[in-house]
């Protein structure tokens, strides 16, 4: 008969093993992301399985500090995150503004372009 101990240290190597393989192949998607708000994605989702395996370290080892350690680095994890969203916005780097069809509303210009203005003068003195 298992006892309660040895399911949980089973459960907990287990958990350990996937979160190690979630980590391996997120760390894969943050250097072979082909935009940056996929490598800012993969550095979020790198914090959480962080806070996973503190958490699963904390349950194996019975020590609650980690807990609080676990708990900080999620905070800290959400800010760098809304700093990373603001940073691709501020430089127009978001998938919608680069990717977006040339017969949207967002790329439709209104008026002359500023190569047709310089044209329509030349063409002024000209005459």
């Amino acid at each position: 008969m298992t006892t309660p101990a040895q399911i949980l240290a089973a459960a907990t190597g287990f958990a350990l093993v996937l979160l190690s393989i979630a980590l391996l192949v997120t760390v894969w998607r943050i250097i072979r992301g082909p935009t940056l708000p996929d490598r800012v994605l993969g550095l979020d989702m790198l914090v959480a399985i962080a806070i996973g395996l503190i958490a699963v370290v904390a349950i194996r080892t019975g020590f609650n500090l980690y807990i609080d350690i676990a708990i900080a680095l999620g905070l800290v994890g959400f800010l760098a995150t809304v700093a990373f969203a603001r940073f691709v916005l501020a430089r127009g780097l978001a998938p919608e503004a680069a990717g977006a069809a040339p017969d949207t509303p967002r790329n439709v210009r209104r008026g002359p372009t500023p190569q047709a203005k310089v044209a329509r003068r030349k063409h002024k003195r000209s005459r």
